[in-house]
């Protein structure tokens, strides 16, 4: 009996105040532990979206994208997750009844409800853009442009999106929203890479930007862009030439070929054999070529394919003008433009012509790349039209013409060389986004890029659970270890058994 006594004597875990700072401090440390694992685990992630309409010359086309929502302007990215295609031609066609070009908005429009989710619906910053058709058109008749602008806002001012606003784009904003976006979708401006020069082709205008060490905008401000991106400046050089996107420069050489009012053309920019009646009213109703229509013309001609491919480039040639220069360098038109730096990303029209013609591939020699389109113009009509059944005619009919097109403004325009030219990726997605202005266009009104890096923790939010609980155990040890000295005194209470 007296061994049991002296034993409880000298075990200290049976005394009351130590037995609850040891229960405390286990507590303690549960508690700890539970709160690092809780704080750690796996939540649902929630979303923001953002909505942009590109109103080409063509056509128009939605945009929905998708960041995380507690990332708005730090390390969320920002992904295309939905796009519809309008049906019919650009809003800019529908100048005689501008309540269509609102009308044409409504099925994808009706998409946009259903991809977002109705909680989001009032939260959405919903965008249009207009490009160069609307340009176009602004400077062919102000008041037209005005009233489809006005459908186009009275549309989409009763989806239940936050509608932001609709307007016209300068050439230098579409130029410097594309640059954007491809930097953006491909990393390079977080990581503070080497930037990737973009190349737009549209209907009517087409654009390049890009970033020179040996352009510091002094000799031409007009085409220079500054952006502070993720901590880092960039000095862009951009510009978009109007009435040289592919449909536009189509209607140029047309309008070379005619001036002299001719019953009929043979043109070596379409296959042999094909053969079309044209109305002379019809060519000459765009600005770009107005001020050119021959008097006295007839009110058709018949356009003859031959499918010359270099008569082709030499009819192209003609609607550049590569003799005036002011600057130390030019493009074309007198356009300034340093020397080119760089890969190059070449979207929009240019990836799709480049696409149905099988030359998309990086490695292809630039004469190799000549040799196909050659082969394509040589091609007869009625062959093209049969390896093409599901393919519309009127764009088939134009892929000679926009293959030699593109060539002339790659190698002539821009000075791409057969050594430079392997620096162009054409591109129609980048990590599942489209490559063009509309990303950058939200990024930009919405302050989605900051200016500066953004600042981040010492340590990771793992590392500094695992830090604290460490911390908490130690002193939690070292608190036992204090009470030590009072350990002998509490042991030799007398004790009730």
């Amino acid at each position: 009996m007296s061994a049991q006594r002296e034993m409880k004597e000298k075990n200290p875990w049976h005394m009351p105040v130590t037995i609850i700072i040891t229960v405390i401090g286990v507590i303690a440390i549960v508690a700890l532990v539970t709160v690092a694992v809780l704080q750690n685990r796996p939540l649902p992630q929630k979303y923001k979206y953002g909505i942009v309409l590109d109103a080409g010359s063509s056509h128009t086309a939605l945009y929905m994208y998708e960041w995380p929502a507690e990332k708005d302007n730090n390390t969320g990215r920002v992904e295309q997750k939905q796009s519809c295609k309008v049906q019919g031609p650009g809003i800019s066609s529908y100048a005689s009844a501008p309540h269509k070009a609102g009308e044409s908005l409504k099925a994808c429009m009706l998409k946009a409800e259903q991809w977002v989710p109705d909680r989001r619906h009032r939260e959405t910053p919903l965008y249009l853009g207009a490009t160069a058709g609307m340009r176009l058109l602004n400077m062919e008749n102000s008041s037209a442009s005005d009233k489809v602008f006005k459908a186009v806002e009275e549309a989409l001012q009763k989806s239940p999106f936050s509608f932001q606003g609709a307007r016209i784009l300068s050439g230098q904003e579409e130029g410097a929203f594309g640059w954007v976006t491809v930097n953006y979708l491909d990393d390079r401006l977080k990581q503070g890479l080497e930037t990737t020069g973009a190349l737009d082709l549209g209907g009517a205008s087409t654009q390049i930007s890009f970033v020179s060490d040996k352009f510091d905008g002094s000799e031409s401000p007009i085409n220079s862009v500054t952006f502070r991106l993720y901590g880092n400046d960039y000095n862009l050089y951009t510009h978009s030439f109007l009435c040289y996107g592919k449909d536009q420069a189509l209607r140029l050489t047309l309008a070379h070929q005619t001036q002299s009012g001719p019953n009929s053309i043979s043109d070596p920019c379409f296959n042999p054999g094909y053969n079309m009646t044209r109305n002379y009213s019809a060519l000459y109703d765009s600005p770009c070529v107005s001020d050119r229509k021959p008097q006295g013309a007839p009110q058709t001609f018949t356009h003859l394919g031959t499918g010359k491919f270099q008569k082709c480039q030499a009819v192209v040639k003609n609607i550049f003008n590569f003799t005036h220069c002011r600057y130390s360098q030019c493009s074309f038109n007198g356009v300034f433009q340093p020397l080119l730096q760089g890969s190059f990303g070449a979207f929009s029209a240019y990836y799709f012509v480049m696409d149905f013609l099988n030359l998309t591939d990086t490695f292809i020699p630039l004469d190799t790349v000549k040799e196909k389109v050659a082969a394509f113009c040589a091609t007869h009509w009625s062959e093209v039209l049969q390896k093409h059944p599901t393919v519309k005619e009127k764009y088939l009919a134009e892929y000679c013409f926009s293959g030699t097109y593109i060539l002339t403004l790659l190698t002539e325009g821009y000075s791409f060389t057969s050594k430079t030219y392997s620096d162009i990726k054409f591109i129609k997605k980048i990590k599942g986004s489209d490559a063009g202005w509309t990303l950058g266009y939200m990024l930009n009104l919405t302050n989605m890029i900051p200016a500066e890096a953004p600042d981040t923790p010492p340590l990771p939010h793992a590392g500094y659970v695992s830090i604290v609980t460490v911390m908490a155990l130690l002193l939690f040890i070292l608190f036992i270890i204090s009470l030590r000295p009072l350990w002998p005194r509490c042991s030799k209470q007398p004790q009730i058994i």
